[in-house]
């Protein structure tokens, strides 16, 4: 298993999931496609659970709504 990465859409900052050694991501919401590396990374995870349990944590968090951000 690879580590995972909660990642920033460079494009329309919607928060994503990606393994570490993917090289590039299609933003879920937008559609745009960026390279991994060069994205902001907010979280790192050692497995798609941990991951997921983070995202949604930063979510609530930040009270994120996707709606608001494009």
């Amino acid at each position: 298993m690879s580590t995972k990465l909660v990642i920033v859409c460079s494009r329309c900052g919607g928060l994503l999931l990606s393994n570490a050694d993917q090289k590039t991501k299609a933003c879920i919401y937008c559609g745009s496609r960026f390279i991994v590396n060069k994205a902001k990374k907010l979280a790192t995870a050692k497995n798609a659970l941990e991951a997921s349990r983070i995202l949604q944590q930063i979510k609530r968090k930040n009270k994120f709504n996707k709606t608001t951000i494009v």
